[in-house]
């Protein structure tokens, strides 16, 4: 007991001070991208054909869908002009689908809360199933991560849950293979109603890379809805960790 105590001493305080504090990411943290129509070039195209996702598009304008979105850099290394940057804002979630598809001088992502209703349900409180359907484990990591001395999620009221009958609500990740698609409809039909969805990661929003693949079905958008998108391949703890307390209104 006394080795213990002598090492937490030795320790000091380990968790991090978000959200009062601003987060230091990472100088290879790849954040929101910013989109620079002035520094196009009409007709090049070529981050278009350099992303793996099909995310960007430039007809009628350059645009950049976050739910499709690798975070891979592929298009600013091929953006010449410099039109397209990773920034290091990890504030990249949102409440409606179609906010995660930026254009230049379009609002940047937010995360709208939950209803009044669902606060006054839940309170405090939140409790979440996570369904892995088909990741290939990197999202599954970084909400793990959230519940370690670093993050300590449960400080904010928030915890992962065994059975989906004592959730609130769930959170999926992976682009939902053939072989997970009744467990997911399974796991949702079981939590309580009122619920929420939450789906983090690129797979879980569009499919990812395997969007066109036959064995996987696109996302949980198709299956179930979806009340909150945290996007990244994988988003990064913080990410999800302020999608989380916005939706939550902590």
């Amino acid at each position: 007991m006394f080795r213990t105590i002598r090492e937490r001493f030795r320790q000091k305080h380990r968790t991090v001070g978000f959200p009062d504090a601003a987060p230091v990411m990472p100088e290879r943290y790849r954040g929101l991208p910013r989109l620079e129509m002035d520094e196009c070039v009409p007709g090049c195209n070529s981050c278009a054909k350099s992303c793996p996702t099909g995310a960007i598009s430039c007809e009628g304008g350059i645009s950049l869908d976050l739910g499709k979105c690798l975070f891979c850099t592929a298009c600013e290394r091929a953006c010449k002009t410099g039109a397209i940057r990773m920034s290091g804002d990890y504030r990249i979630s949102a409440t409606k689908r179609d906010d995660l598809v930026l254009r230049p001088g379009k609002p940047v992502p937010d995360v709208v809360a939950m209803t009044r209703e669902l606060r006054g349900l839940f309170g405090r409180s939140l409790k979440l199933r996570q369904v892995s359907a088909g990741g290939c484990n990197a999202c599954e990591a970084d909400l793990n991560v959230l519940s370690t001395i670093v993050f300590d999620l449960g400080r904010f009221g928030i915890q992962f849950v065994a059975s989906p009958r004592h959730a609130d609500g769930i959170v999926i990740t992976g682009p939902v293979t053939a072989n997970m698609k009744l467990a997911l409809e399974k796991t949702w039909a079981a939590v309580p109603s009122p619920k929420i969805a939450i789906a983090v990661g690129a797979c879980a929003i569009s499919g990812g890379l395997f969007a066109t693949g036959s064995g996987c079905n696109g996302g949980a958008g198709g299956i179930i809805p979806v009340d909150l998108f945290v996007p990244g391949c994988p988003p990064h703890p913080y990410s999800i960790l302020d999608a989380l307390l916005k939706f939550k209104s902590c």
